[in-house]
């Protein structure tokens, strides 16, 4: 029989994540919008691509609508499509 471990209440938790919370779920006021080049580079990677639902923590609904608007960002040149540091 193996040694039993008296494990703490903190042990416990140590492994779990946080869950994380859809910033735009939390605060209702805020729409997305192509032209808000400051929050839209948030999800972003530094190589330019659209980060992913579980790196930001956004809901499907507003993942949706965020990329969407990155797309219309590049589109219209306010966000690049590649990273500065790869283009010619």
């Amino acid at each position: 029989m193996p040694p039993t471990r008296s494990r703490r209440r903190d042990d416990f938790y140590r492994d779990r994540r946080r869950r994380k919370v859809c910033s735009f779920c939390a605060d209702n006021s805020v729409q997305i919008d192509y032209k808000e080049i400051n929050r839209l580079r948030r999800y972003l990677s530094e190589r330019a691509k659209i980060e992913p639902r579980r790196k930001t923590g956004t809901c499907a609904e507003h993942q949706r609508e965020l990329s969407i608007a990155l797309k219309r960002a590049r589109h219209v040149a306010l966000l690049p499509y590649a990273p500065q540091h790869l283009r010619p």
